[in-house]
């Protein structure tokens, strides 16, 4: 396939105008085919990858349900979300293991959608006091031993972990998630600097959506925000949605970070692509108006969010974001924040042909491609 006429996304220089080849589900210097997709007035992007989301269209990953999990994917990879790396809850032991058997289950026979890149166990290792919406009950201290007997269920597909540093053997935790090549995130926690500080010094290398569930950044108590800021191989995930985080914020964090460090994510929930009312989350119950989501017995706590990953990048752009670093931080940081940056996450010859056409109007998609074949829609 020869894709002509767009502004090609690359990594060095923005936006250029170029053609993108493919043969068979891989960029290459040539087309292997006789096929022409027309790009003209669109931007080529990568296919964006999200490493924190709970769910779409009524279906929540913690379900642990085969279909739900495959109406999920194929969802995500409508609206350009071509690599998933879904989030569980906190939850007891044996649900979280069924949750990674379902995931393993579904990477060894998926034939469709967006690909199952990883997963991301966000709950149990937090702390109650930033639980937000998680459920307390299920809370769990630091344990590498749980972790390693979920990631065996997983058949290895745990690619990132959250913790709250603050915990006791976290610091044991973070070392042994890192020596297994978990990326490990700080969030949902009341650690401060000093604390942050050395959970990135044994190995964290990621926050959970910056500023939320987490001390504030203040100029006598920076906290995580500001232990990340000095720790340049920490990145930060934002949720974009308009809701999370105040648009000052999000400009501040991309020239505090710089766009290579930061990573969009969206958080959403079963309720994204769905009609406002009450949703189960986590063994609790959500409210859902327009695009805010709370706790149903809460309407203080944010519960995540019904904005995907695409509708993220539309809004950091609205923000005054320029729309290469708003690629770049829902493409090639989160491929490498879960280690796939060698077959995704840029449009370099050799990695896997997946990418969206954006309009340059208003950056609606005008196509999908996933590995070389173009998606219905």
């Amino acid at each position: 396939m020869r894709i002509t006429g767009g502004q090609v996304f690359d990594l060095k220089e923005g936006f250029v105008a170029r053609e993108v080849c493919t043969d068979g589900p891989l960029l290459s210097a040539a087309s292997g085919d006789g096929q022409v997709l027309d790009a003209a007035g669109c931007y080529v992007i990568p296919g964006l990858i999200d490493v924190h989301f709970h769910g779409c269209v009524g279906e929540d990953f913690s379900d642990a349900t085969p279909d739900g999990l495959q109406k999920m994917a194929d969802y995500e990879l409508s609206r350009g979300i071509t690599y998933i790396c879904p989030a569980g809850m906190t939850l007891p032991e044996d649900q979280l293991t069924r949750i990674c058997e379902n995931a393993a289950a579904h990477k060894a026979k998926a034939d469709r959608g967006a690909d199952l890149a990883g997963l991301h166990l966000e709950g149990p290792f937090l702390c109650e006091a930033k639980k937000g919406a998680q459920n307390g009950a299920f809370l769990h201290d630091p344990d590498i031993g749980m972790l390693r007997r979920l990631q065996k269920a997983a058949g290895g597909l745990v690619k990132l972990v959250t913790v709250a540093p603050e915990q006791p053997h976290a610091e044991e935790f973070i070392r042994g998630a890192a020596a297994d090549g978990i990326t490990v995130s700080i969030g949902h926690t009341t650690a401060d600097y000093e604390t942050a500080c050395a959970a990135m010094d044994a190995g964290a290398r990621h926050c959970t959506h910056l500023f939320n569930a987490m001390p504030p950044f203040t100029h006598r108590a920076p906290g995580v925000v500001g232990a990340a800021f000095d720790h340049p191989a920490t990145r930060v995930e934002l949720i974009c949605d308009g809701i999370h985080i105040h648009p000052s914020v999000v400009r501040a964090v991309f020239q505090l970070f710089g766009a290579e460090r930061v990573v969009l994510v969206s958080d959403s929930l079963r309720a994204t692509g769905m009609p406002d009312g009450q949703y189960p989350f986590g063994g609790q119950e959500i409210v859902v108006r327009g695009n805010r989501a709370t706790l149903a017995h809460d309407p203080n706590t944010l519960a995540g969010s019904v904005t995907d990953l695409m509708g993220c990048l539309k809004t950091a752009v609205s923000f005054g974001i320029p729309l290469a670093d708003a690629v770049r931080a829902a493409s090639c940081n989160p491929a490498q924040a879960i280690g796939i940056n060698d077959r995704a996450g840029s449009l370099e010859a050799g990695k896997e042909a997946s990418l969206v056409l954006l309009d340059r109007e208003d950056l609606s998609i005008r196509a999908v491609v996933f590995r070389g074949r173009a998606v219905e829609r």
